[in-house]
């Protein structure tokens, strides 16, 4: 489907990506593109980074998003800035019974710590250059529904969600929306090997109403909306992308 035929658009805004050398981030990038945006790509692979803003023309910005200092550094010297995705993530699995104290560490220094920093930094540009800018938090369903082995991303999804909260409240009047999108699980290439096997599969799409997992595409497509001005009064939400998982 080609930009003419959308129902949106997000014609020369450059809107930060983070998480954009796999996964979900990558086909937000493209789906930014596709609507005429302009993509800068953070992420910490930098050849599939570099190979991804070749086929984009977009700008790429290799940056361990866990790096205060780097972090800072390097949105000081990008250009004006319309919008933020913050897709970087990690999932560290365990029992909640043999959950390690570094893993947890790991997993919140990633999703929120560094989430925070690298939307505070954006938002400290678009507040200097008076944008009203749109933010998108990639959170989860787990924000809200437990998932087993799941307690160190369950929490820190639920700490982006609040988070998302806090920003619409404090940065609404600069004209900043922030919102987050939660989807189910989304068939990255990892997804699927990670929920190849029968028995861990299938309780899971059984209770989903759709009865089937979400898409990298289908994600992307209502965090495009989100940042386009077809929500502009939408902020503070927790969008489920979920086949109505939370429905229960």
């Amino acid at each position: 489907m080609t930009a003419d035929r959308l129902p949106f658009r997000l014609d020369h805004r450059r809107i930060v990506v983070t998480g954009a050398s796999s996964g979900i981030g990558v086909d937000i990038a493209r789906v930014i593109h596709e609507l005429r945006g302009q993509p800068i790509l953070i992420g910490r692979d930098q050849t599939r980074l570099t190979a991804l803003a070749c086929e984009l023309n977009a700008t790429a910005v290799p940056v361990d998003i866990t790096d205060e200092d780097a972090v800072s550094a390097a949105i000081a010297e990008l250009p004006p800035l319309d919008g933020l995705v913050n897709c970087a993530g990690i999932s560290i699995l365990d029992t909640a019974l043999e959950a390690k104290a570094d893993d947890i560490q790991r997993i919140l220094a990633t999703n929120v710590t560094a989430c925070a920093v690298v939307t505070r930094e954006c938002a400290k540009r678009m507040i200097a250059d008076a944008t009203a800018g749109s933010i998108v938090n990639v959170s989860s369903q787990a924000a809200s529904v437990a998932l087993s082995e799941h307690l160190g991303y369950c929490a820190s999804k639920a700490a982006m969600d609040a988070m998302t909260r806090v920003l619409c409240l404090e940065w609404g009047p600069q004209g900043i929306r922030v919102n987050s999108v939660n989807p189910t699980v989304t068939l990255t290439p990892m997804a699927e090997m990670a929920w190849s096997a029968p028995e861990k599969r299938d309780p899971m799409l059984a209770a989903i109403p759709l009865r089937r997992f979400a898409t990298p595409r289908e994600v992307a497509l209502p965090v495009a909306f989100l940042l386009s001005d077809a929500a502009a009064m939408i902020s503070g939400i927790s969008l489920p992308i979920d086949g109505g998982y939370t429905c229960h």
